[in-house]
């Protein structure tokens, strides 16, 4: 699955340097009260460089001046992790803005025109900007799709990798839920008519553009939750160091040699309590999160669609297309009654001839490989059984047969149609050879085999579907079709269940195939003959027991499901209603990257609860480092806290000061990457989080202020 390309150039770089000091105005910090808090320190700090005494302040000039730098430092660093990550979002929008192309566009005169029969008095080209919604356009071979649009006639080849990044050319026709098409990608082959389904400005990659650009400013819920926490826990802090300035002014009354409390130390130890850190990598977590869904080809509409992702409790998917690979191939020929091999490889071979649907064309390739016996060979085998458990490939049989096809008329095919469910061919001397429906077979045969259903009903068990086949009424046989599982299918669902989620499998098949696919790849649940409509009330009991719940669509009949459920992963090459109904598009129209999103969610879950842990574990250390230094000589008790026995009071502030301000920069890589997340269950990875995160965030406040006070004193520094 291709990536979209997202590159920063040093300008670019240059930029987010400059957003970061335009995002020091008062009015956008106020926003983050973490990082307003330390801006006013700053300017408090600023004060008392210019006028030292201020606030019975006595320390010097250049100790406060060195304060009110590492101060604006750390504002400076947590604006430029938000601005990166904005960066980075800018240029997947940048990336995407970057496929749109203004070409021309053939409009009908008549939109019913014949489609076989256009040609260039029926239609005239003018600039894809003044083509209006409501206008048929004719798309011949080599054309450019002028605007977005839904083909209503004919099918064509097109290539997508402008959009998608993929190579490999998808099929595009009217009727069905595969008639939505992109403006600014090409056909390859054949000619369709498409209605214009948006104005100049509104199309689906303008929509996008404007969804990746305003996602990277949108708080999501649990960020807005997180900022009402981290606002608590500063007031907190404001109010206990505020108190403190009075404490120290009353110790100053007895103990010698105190002269109460610096207005810039306590500056910088409610600087240093404050959860600094994870304040400033917030909006960095929540962009990068964004910006990771965008790069696996994926728009999400919002924030909160990401982390809902992040937190499903059920998966609702559908069998074709996103457990198995959706394209029925011949899997082997199965004789009844007195006829032989022979018999119904020959009849299942003229009757697919002219066939052109996938089954069709995969029978004739397997009657032509069972009459020559080709050998399979050791890659075969290797590379299937690397792809699944299971799926290595048998050599099929060897049928010595007549399978001249000169003499069959593609006339006298018999295409196949809703009505009867049977396609096949009538010879040239008089026979009539049809396949379709086990059951509908049975109602046009005048002789059926007693084992046609058992034997039906065993391929049916095993995950297939039986075909019938018919020679002059008299059924011969059965064509085993087989719907392969996606490579690698049964331990993307054993991850996703190891996340805690319970997967649901529903499908149009019978029990029978669905219980088989079920049992192949460990689904939870399973419901077979499922109509779509019954997809919303599945997801309304789920919800109904308190859970969140994800599944993919591509159909206008999908599309209230996919508004119902929590996470909504619509098809691009679906429908409009489904893209509309959804709150996430796969650009690269693959019902399976679902699995994958709920992995970036979870991702975006734990990196913020990682980095949160981090910055709690920090401050408890940076406590334990401040508080012993700044009082020990009121309150000598308190030497028993200096573990580290820093050189000064003065040291011990600025090394802390210094710690905090580098230790940002240093983790925005970890925000914007994320942190290496395993499929595991809550308590395991509360276990590792504590564990690496929280062990992490009291030991190295420990080992890098010593380490800084120990520069100083080799400097000479504070002395």
């Amino acid at each position: 699955m291709a990536e979209l390309t997202v590159t920063i150039d040093t300008e670019q770089q240059r930029q987010a340097i400059s957003d970061s000091f335009a995002k020091l105005d008062p009015r956008y910090l106020v926003k983050n009260p973490v990082l307003f808090v330390v801006e006013l320190g700053t300017l408090i700090g600023l004060l008392l460089t210019v006028v030292p005494g201020l606030f019975g302040a006595t320390g010097s000039r250049v100790y406060y001046a060195i304060i009110t730098v590492l101060l604006a430092f750390t504002v400076l660093f947590a604006n430029y992790a938000e601005a990166y990550a904005e960066l980075e979002g800018e240029a997947q929008a940048d990336s995407l803005r970057a496929l749109q192309t203004e070409t021309e566009g053939k409009v009908l005169e008549d939109p019913e025109a014949d489609l076989e029969a256009i040609d260039e008095d029926d239609y005239e080209a003018v600039e894809s900007d003044t083509i209006t919604q409501g206008d048929v356009v004719f798309v011949d071979e080599g054309d450019i799709i002028p605007r977005d649009g839904t083909v209503v006639e004919g099918s064509a080849s097109v290539d997508e990798s402008a959009i998608t990044g993929e190579s490999e050319p998808v099929i595009r026709q009217s009727g069905g839920d595969r008639t939505s098409v992109v403006g600014g990608t090409e056909v390859l082959s054949d000619s369709i008519k498409v209605e214009v389904t948006s104005e100049e400005g509104e199309s689906f990659l303008d929509e996008m553009i404007g969804l990746v650009e305003n996602a990277q400013r949108q708080k999501t819920p649990n960020e807005i939750a997180m900022t009402i926490l981290l606002s608590g826990l500063t007031l907190v802090f404001v109010v206990a160091v505020g108190t403190m300035f009075f404490f120290g002014e009353y110790l100053a009354t007895f103990a010698d040699g105190f002269a109460g409390l610096d207005i810039a130390e306590l500056v910088a130890l409610l600087v240093a309590l404050m959860p600094t850190t994870i304040g400033a990598l917030l909006a960095a977590i929540r962009v990068a999160g964004m910006t990771r869904v965008t790069r696996r080809n994926v728009i999400a509409k919002s924030g909160r669609a990401v982390e809902a992702a992040g937190d499903l409790d059920a998966l609702i998917l559908d069998k074709t297309g996103t457990i198995t690979t959706g394209e029925r191939v011949a899997q082997d020929f199965h004789p009844l009654g007195d006829a032989d091999d022979g018999d119904v490889v020959r009849a299942s071979y003229q009757s697919s001839l002219y066939d052109e649907t996938t089954e069709g064309r995969s029978i004739v390739k397997l009657a032509e490989k069972m009459n020559g016996a080709e050998p399979v060979t050791e890659s075969d085998q290797s590379d299937a059984a690397a792809d699944e458990p299971g799926s290595a490939i048998e050599a099929p049989r060897s049928v010595s047969v007549d399978l001249d096809g000169a003499d069959l008329s593609e006339e006298n095919f018999v295409p196949f149609s809703a009505e009867s469910r049977m396609s096949g061919i009538d010879l040239d001397d008089g026979t009539e050879i049809r396949k379709g429906a086990v059951d509908a077979v049975e109602e046009y045969a005048t002789s059926v085999p007693g084992k046609l259903r058992q034997e039906s009903n065993r391929i049916s068990e095993n995950g297939g579907t039986p075909l019938a086949i018919t020679v002059d009424k008299q059924v011969v046989g059965i064509i085993e079709l087989q719907d392969e599982l996606k490579p690698g299918i049964a331990n993307r669902i054993a991850e996703i269940q190891k996340m805690g989620v319970e997967t649901i499998m529903a499908t149009g098949d019978n029990q029978r195939t669905a219980r088989w696919v079920a049992d192949q790849v460990g689904i939870d649940e399973f419901h077979a003959e499922f109509d779509p409509e019954e997809k919303i009330e599945l997801v309304e009991d789920i919800q109904a027991d308190g859970k969140l719940v994800g599944m993919t669509g591509d159909g206008t009949n999908d599309a209230p499901a996919l508004a119902k459920a929590d996470v909504g992963l619509a098809m691009n090459a679906g429908t409009n209603a489904a893209k509309e109904a959804g709150n996430m598009v796969d650009l690269d129209s693959n019902p399976s990257k679902i699995i994958e999103v709920v992995g970036i969610g979870k991702q975006l879950l734990m990196t913020r609860g990682s980095l949160t842990t981090f910055s709690v574990a920090n401050d408890v250390a940076k406590y334990f480092v401040l508080l012993p230094a700044i009082l020990a000589a009121a309150i000598p008790g308190l030497a028993v806290m200096d573990v580290l026995n820093l050189s000064t009071p003065a040291s011990a502030v600025t090394a802390t000061l210094v710690y905090n301000a580098f230790i940002i920069p240093l983790l925005i890589p970890l925000a914007l990457r994320g942190v290496d997340y395993e499929a595991q269950s809550g308590a395991q990875l509360l276990r590792k989080n504590l564990i690496v995160y929280g062990g992490g965030g009291l030991i190295a406040p420990f080992i890098f202020i010593k380490a800084i006070d120990v520069l100083f004193v080799a400097l000479g520094v504070f002395q």
